[in-house]
């Protein structure tokens, strides 16, 4: 049986990618948000906040330690699996990985040794400061990240020659031209992801009387950071859906599932695409609407996939879909964060137990919505695997067989489902526990007061038993 190595390579690297993607992407709002905590204990010393913050402290490290894990993969596998690309990008791949290390990880690594156990070891403005370099460090690393993977959707500041960068601008090819909108898309998803995660296990911990006071008070830090987060996001994701409709049309052509070049585009609710008749069944649009968000004029004009060959358009099914639930989902944290908000303004939220169940079911959506945008990022740049330059057929290794990158794949899928288990069992653990009790819990306003005749029976049974006896 022949398997294609090129196929299988493709799997294998969507595999590792995806699975590592889901952790950066809560770790880096978390990191910001214990940092808040760090600050917000440091000037009030209020021990809320202090238990906020070594609670999450732990969440942290877990999922930090299952991104680092998930992670190191990837760099081995541009050698074993694209050796062909790894060579034509290494001028500039090489050094932006390197710069990634020696910035952001070892940056981490230092510090989030002191955030973990140096707490009673330092002074607290030491540990304040592990903790915003912990969440600089973070940013830091995605900074690097998505600057080399934007270049492969824009390259800018190269020369190719003889299939080889050359570089010609260091400061263009770090910011190139899609590097600035995907790096703040991305913070946003980030903070959106750690928000809802927070607060829906504050909601949990409320649902289930535990934790109150700590509880609350995360649950309102981040129903009003995400209050604004998510409409925002919607603003930044026109404006990279934007900067895409000029850099790469055809990723949008299939996004929209256009075939045809025309103006007064409908926008597409639902379709099927079907990529081999060229067409789209069971459509329902909005007719003019994809021009007027594309082109900002219901008369613009939008490219369709018909303008390039087959074998240069990519595949639209997935894209198509992809982008849809991305949008829909950030649709619904936009409605769910401004009913949170209103109810928290109301002073309601901690009794609407059916808005506490929703937030609590929220918490896995946001990964979804970040794996279905990078869906829509990566498939939506194919056959390309340097935007216009370098086919992705063309970076494989020559030399690999479909048999050795079936092993690998089986591989890499056993080790990490083995470490997810683990972590994921180990991190339930933890959240079952919650933070720890309070020493001297502030007094719940909340609760309903005593009525002042409420001990009377109690003093005249105590006064008959005083006369008895």
């Amino acid at each position: 049986m022949d398997l294609d190595p090129l196929l299988l390579s493709r799997i294998q690297f969507a595999f590792v990618v995806s699975f590592h993607a889901i952790f950066p992407v809560f770790t880096i709002g978390l990191a910001s948000y214990i940092a808040l905590l760090e600050a917000l204990h440091y000037k009030t010393d209020n021990p809320v906040y202090e238990k906020l913050s070594k609670f999450w402290i732990k969440v942290f490290a877990i999922v930090f330690g299952m991104g680092v894990v998930s992670g190191i993969v990837m760099a081995f596998q541009f050698g074993t699996n694209w050796s062909v690309f790894s060579y034509s990008a290494a001028n500039f791949l090489g050094p932006i990985l390197s710069y990634e290390v020696v910035t952001a990880f070892f940056l981490e690594a230092t510090f989030l040794g002191v955030l973990l156990f140096g707490r009673d070891k330092v002074p607290r403005g030491v540990h304040l400061f592990a903790a915003c370099m912990v969440a600089i460090g973070t940013f830091i690393s995605s900074f690097w990240i998505l600057s080399a993977n934007s270049w492969m959707h824009t390259p800018a500041g190269v020369e190719f020659q003889d299939g080889i960068v050359q570089m010609t601008s260091w400061t263009q090819a770090i910011f190139n031209p899609s590097m600035p909108y995907r790096f703040g898309h991305m913070a946003l998803a980030s903070f959106i992801t750690g928000g809802f995660v927070v607060a829906g296990v504050s909601a949990w911990y409320l649902l289930k009387g535990r934790n109150p006071n700590t509880s609350r008070k995360a649950l309102a830090m981040c129903v009003v950071m995400l209050a604004i987060a998510t409409p925002l996001q919607l603003v930044v994701g026109d404006m990279h859906g934007l900067n895409t409709f000029e850099h790469q049309p055809m990723k949008v052509a299939a996004m929209e599932g256009a075939w045809e070049t025309r103006s007064r585009t409908p926008l597409i609710l639902f379709a099927i695409p079907d990529a081999a008749n060229e067409t789209n069944h069971f459509q329902v649009a909005i007719p003019g609407l994809a021009s007027l968000v594309l082109t900002h004029s219901l008369d613009g004009e939008v490219p369709g996939l018909l303008e390039v060959a087959p074998e240069d358009r990519p595949p639209v099914g997935v894209v198509f879909w992809s982008f849809r639930i991305m949008v829909g989902l950030g649709l619904l944290f936009i409605a769910v964060s401004l009913a949170s908000a209103w109810q928290l303004w109301r002073g309601r939220l901690y009794d609407s137990p059916r808005l506490l169940r929703l937030l609590t079911w929220m918490i896995p959506l946001p990964f979804v919505a970040v794996l279905a945008g990078w869906f829509v990022t990566e498939v939506g740049r194919q056959p390309w695997i340097i935007q216009g330059v370098l086919r992705i057929s063309e970076g494989v290794t020559p030399s690999i067989t479909g048999w050795m990158a079936l092993f690998t794949l089986i591989g890499y899928i056993s080790v990490y489902a083995i470490v997810f288990t683990a972590g994921v069992i180990y991190l339930r653990r933890v959240i079952q526990a919650g933070p720890d009790p309070l020493d001297d819990a502030p007094e719940d306003k909340t609760a309903r007061p005593k009525r002042p005749w409420s001990a009377v029976p109690f003093k005249v049974e105590q006064a008959a038993q005083a006369g008895r006896s």
